[in-house]
């Protein structure tokens, strides 16, 4: 069963927490500047939006490396960077439309989400439940199925 990682918006207060668990695990080092999720603090709405790399089927990242240094993880799914084939010339950065992946100048490489091999941290140390690592089919799902309710009960009200 393929998870996917879900962002509630709604649900975060900005502690950044993510953040950190993400470089923690990653970088060995708590630098939210390091992390591979961000929070964006909108802040004259007063809001904050976690994001992080969304692991598109047709990963734009992949297939515009040079040096197919980006594959799909059997176990997870998740487009993942081979440091040992990833050159640094950041034209998977210029190709991802959601700007999720990012040039770390300390290793010379590109980093992105990896989905922590099944166990993204920033999921476990949310502590709202704005993040969440889920189903991917059931989350695409109830999407479609709160929209369907949203349109049928519009539809009605202007019938």
């Amino acid at each position: 069963m393929e998870k996917a990682l879900v962002l509630d918006a709604g649900k975060c207060t900005g502690c950044e927490q993510c953040e950190v668990a993400c470089s923690m695990i990653n970088e060995g080092a708590s630098n939210p500047a390091k992390s591979r999720i961000k929070v964006f603090n909108f802040h004259d709405e007063g809001r904050f939006v976690p994001y992080t790399c969304t692991q598109c089927d047709d990963a734009w990242c992949m297939q515009a490396c040079p040096v197919d240094a980006i594959s799909v993880s059997s176990d997870t799914g998740a487009k993942m960077v081979s440091d040992a084939l990833c050159v640094g010339c950041k034209v998977c950065t210029i190709a991802c439309p959601f700007g999720t992946v990012n040039y770390n100048p300390a290793s010379g490489k590109v980093i992105k989400c990896d989905l922590c091999g099944g166990d993204p941290a920033c999921a476990k140390a949310c502590p709202t439940g704005a993040i969440t690592y889920t189903d991917a089919g059931a989350t695409g799902l109830a999407k479609m199925e709160a929209w369907a309710a949203k349109t049928d009960a519009g539809q009605q009200a202007n019938a």
